[in-house]
């Protein structure tokens, strides 16, 4: 099959799987997901699982990024703070639904390689930086939308203070990493949330910056 084909076939089997948003369906057909993935995996780049990346991380599957992606409920004006950037795939696809995306990763190395692809690939609207990602980025606080791409059991305080009145948080939460769900998360007031799961999950573990 040819890439048009590839996705179309993804698309296919989002469908199928829950992903109802027409706004997500079109990021994920928009964004090239072969241009995230090593070169030896490019042939896969389509397929339904998670792939690998450099320093033991992965690429998730395109579902999770679409199920995120959904769950988020974002508006074209919102401003969306990601926490492990990894390859760079999954807030360019939430780069096509807001407005900007700030997102920061704990790996020198993907860093720096998420932000090159994403400068090739010329989006304006996602900005990487390198940090402890469990301490958010409070400059560019608030946000109407977090999304945190590694499990833990807790959410951090750092991430709720930089959460806007009524934004959504989406985090896998649990106390193992085979025992995960996909929580979201809804700021009602200063000291008020609510809380909606969507499912068991895996995810690399959250864990501050060590270098």
């Amino acid at each position: 099959m040819d890439r048009d084909q590839q996705r179309d076939l993804m698309l296919s089997q989002l469908q199928q799987r829950g992903i109802t948003s027409p706004r997500v369906l079109a990021a994920m057909r928009d964004v090239p997901r072969e241009s995230f993935v090593l070169p030896d995996f490019r042939e896969d780049a389509y397929a339904d699982s998670a792939l690998p990346l450099t320093h033991k991380q992965t690429i998730s599957q395109p579902l999770i990024v679409a199920l995120m992606a959904q769950v988020l409920e974002l508006k074209p004006g919102d401003r969306v703070l990601e926490v492990g950037t990894g390859s760079g795939y999954a807030a360019t696809v939430l780069g096509n639904l807001c407005a900007e995306v700030f997102t920061v990763e704990r790996i020198t190395d993907l860093a720096i390689t998420a932000a090159e692809t994403i400068r090739q690939l010329d989006i304006q609207n996602v900005h990487v930086r390198f940090g402890d990602g469990t301490k958010g980025w409070p400059a560019e606080s608030l946000y109407d939308a977090i999304s945190v791409a590694a499990g833990g059991d807790h959410v951090p305080s750092a991430l709720l203070d930089q959460l806007a009145i009524g934004g959504r948080l989406v985090i896998p939460l649990g106390s193992k990493p085979d025992a995960l769900a996909l929580v979201r998360i809804r700021k009602i007031d200063k000291d008020r949330y609510e809380q909606e799961n969507f499912g068991r999950v895996y995810f690399v573990p959250l864990l501050p910056d060590t270098t």
